[in-house]
């Protein structure tokens, strides 16, 4: 992909990129919307990525092109106002500048920039997080900046939540920073902290997109983070991390029914986190997918983010040979399943699952094999 960068570059540029930056999708392994309650997370990065080319411009043109969109946004000079339509994929960048400055770091004064990817958009992959971290790291050497790992993370989900208005936790931009190759990445969001947790050999990952919708700007993502926010504030905490599931039961009484469905699948989602690195350290494949089962009833019955798409194939992967586990990955309301294998399951079995996909609902998902890979870096 960076020659193809490098060619799409010159195309659009005329003159090839001084810096190149490449951050990963993921997939969120098991942690359904506990992030920004305070939870722990496991996710991996995929081997699958955005990729960010760079060249400064000493006039303050900032020009900005996407192998997924045609022609160059050019917003006016010195100006850092959110694009809609077409253009609003330039907010991710864009936000990545204005996260910067306002953390009193040095941005490009001027550059033209060009994004490619090979992340499937809208499913579930956050490919919103790759081209942030991407973008970031280049904006970083084209300023002459350095940072942490965990500083860059955080300005990605910076430039996410206060410029992009997704008021997501720190899953996704900490998975795609700290990404290594045959692990998988455990945040404790509380801190945040980092550490990657080995993935025992052979098990891969299919990612089935519905293309169904999934657009967590739409007001469904934030309306269960003002719900899980809400039902923190009867129960007494700050975070729902800190409440139990006696403390739940005894606020069910002052809760909206909405409020305690959320909570109940937050508190115990967070207990299947921890249950399933533990699994994973014991090598027990089958006590792990078992989990990812769970995780997806119960984001199905208590935090109502699943679809008849996602729940169909959840179902139809429980029933194949080679599948450990299988839930919804991302923010849900659409989106992709992820199904964790081992080689037993193959080509056969994703057309077995198409096949019965197709005659239920009159299309085939897009099928992706993944691997778990190493995290953002800069190539050049």
């Amino acid at each position: 992909m960076t020659d193809a960068l490098i060619a799409k570059f010159r195309a659009v540029h005329a003159r090839a990129p001084e810096i190149i930056a490449r951050a990963p999708g993921r997939i969120e392994f098991i942690g359904n919307h506990t992030d920004y309650n305070g939870g722990s997370v496991l996710g991996a990065a995929i081997d699958r990525s955005v990729w960010v080319g760079l060249a400064r411009r000493s006039d303050g043109r900032r020009r900005f092109a996407s192998d997924t969109h045609s022609g160059i946004v050019e917003p006016s000079a010195g100006a850092f106002d959110r694009l809609a339509g077409s253009q609003s994929w330039v907010n991710y960048p864009l936000g990545v500048l204005v996260a910067m400055r306002d953390s009193g770091l040095k941005i490009p004064a001027g550059f033209e920039y060009m994004a490619v990817s090979n992340v499937p958009l809208g499913a579930g992959l956050s490919s919103s997080a790759a081209i942030e971290l991407a973008s970031c790291m280049a904006f970083l050497e084209a300023a002459g900046e350095k940072v942490s790992r965990e500083a860059l993370v955080a300005l990605g989900r910076k430039a996410e939540n206060e410029f992009v208005g997704v008021p997501c936790g720190i899953l996704d931009q900490g998975v795609s920073g700290f990404g290594r190759r045959d692990h998988l990445v455990y945040i404790d969001c509380r801190g945040p902290r980092f550490k990657t947790v080995p993935l025992p050999s052979g098990p891969s990952f299919w990612v089935f997109n519905t293309h169904s919708k999934h657009a967590l700007v739409d007001g469904l993502y934030a309306a269960r983070h003002s719900e899980c926010m809400e039902a923190a504030r009867v129960i007494g905490v700050r975070l729902l991390v800190d409440a139990s599931p006696a403390m739940l039961a005894a606020a069910e009484s002052r809760l909206s029914r909405p409020a305690y469905k959320r909570a109940r699948h937050v508190i115990d989602e967070i207990a299947r986190v921890e249950q399933a690195v533990e699994a994973l350290g014991a090598g027990d494949l089958a006590r792990v997918g078992k989990l990812l089962f769970a995780s997806h009833r119960s984001s199905r019955t208590w935090f109502e983010n699943t679809s008849p798409e996602l729940d169909f194939l959840v179902d139809s992967l429980e029933s194949e040979k080679g599948v450990y586990g299988a839930r919804l990955t991302g923010g849900g309301f659409g989106g992709a399943a992820m199904a964790f294998t081992s080689d037993a399951f193959g080509e056969e079995g994703v057309v077995r699952v198409s096949d019965a996909y197709l005659e239920r609902f009159g299309g085939r998902p897009d099928v992706l094999h993944a691997y778990a890979e190493d995290g953002a870096c800069l190539v050049t």
